[in-house]
């Protein structure tokens, strides 16, 4: 399989939760195939965006791989990191509006989640190509702060670091009065959230031909 850009995220493993975002968004990350959704009215539309992602949460955002790196020597950082990284808990995950976006969100104290998140950002920097001037110009259009400025120019991405906030998306920016019916359908959906939440693996995924990502491989952490 040929991959046009690779993320580390957390996919949940099977059970009611990975069965839930599949549902909820129609894509199954972790089989890399499509799933019917739940029967609501609007949900393919709302969903659209964060699709072809899958249900995840980001640790090192989506990046095309630098000359001279390869797949092959992408796993095998993916699997020694992963012997030095310990398990990261919080208290457990909550339906959240982000804005005007649906997302899962932790509940507690994240200094592991942030712990965790940060070191896939920078020990997988160095199979980051560097960042267009297109994608620069197009994160810029959100209105960056000037910390976030510079973390675009130093890591390709704007919200790592002290900017990033962990998160498994559930829908595109909705319209402001549709909010509320959301937040309300999504919270009848949801299935027994975990708590306490715990991150024990990453997940190495690629993007597809298709534009869709997919589960290459999950690394336990054994730190």
């Amino acid at each position: 399989m040929s991959y046009a850009r690779f993320a580390i995220y957390y996919v949940p493993t099977d059970g009611a939760l990975a069965d839930f975002g599949a549902k909820w968004l129609g894509w199954d990350v972790a089989t890399g195939r499509e799933r019917a959704q739940f029967d609501l009215p609007g949900l393919q539309d709302i969903t659209m965006t964060p699709r072809k992602y899958g249900f995840h949460g980001t640790l090192k955002p989506p990046f095309t791989l630098a000359d001279g790196q390869t797949l092959r020597a992408l796993e095998h950082a993916a699997a020694a990191l992963a012997q030095t990284l310990a398990p990261a808990t919080c208290d457990g995950l909550q339906g959240t509006v982000l804005g005007r976006f649906l997302a899962l969100t932790p509940k507690g104290a994240t200094d592991g989640l942030q712990r965790l998140a940060e070191a896939c950002v920078r020990d997988f920097d160095l199979f980051r190509a560097p960042a267009s001037a297109a994608e620069h110009a197009r994160r810029r259009k959100a209105g960056l702060t000037p910390r976030q400025e510079a973390l675009l120019v130093q890591w390709g991405y704007p919200y790592v670091f002290d900017e990033f906030r962990f998160h498994l998306t559930l829908s595109g920016r909705l319209l402001a009065e549709d909010v509320r019916g959301w937040e309300d359908i999504l919270q009848r959906h949801l299935p027994d959230l975990p708590a306490p939440f715990v991150i024990d693996q990453i997940a190495l995924c690629g993007e597809r031909q298709d534009g869709r990502f997919e589960l290459i491989h999950r690394y336990t952490l054994m730190g």
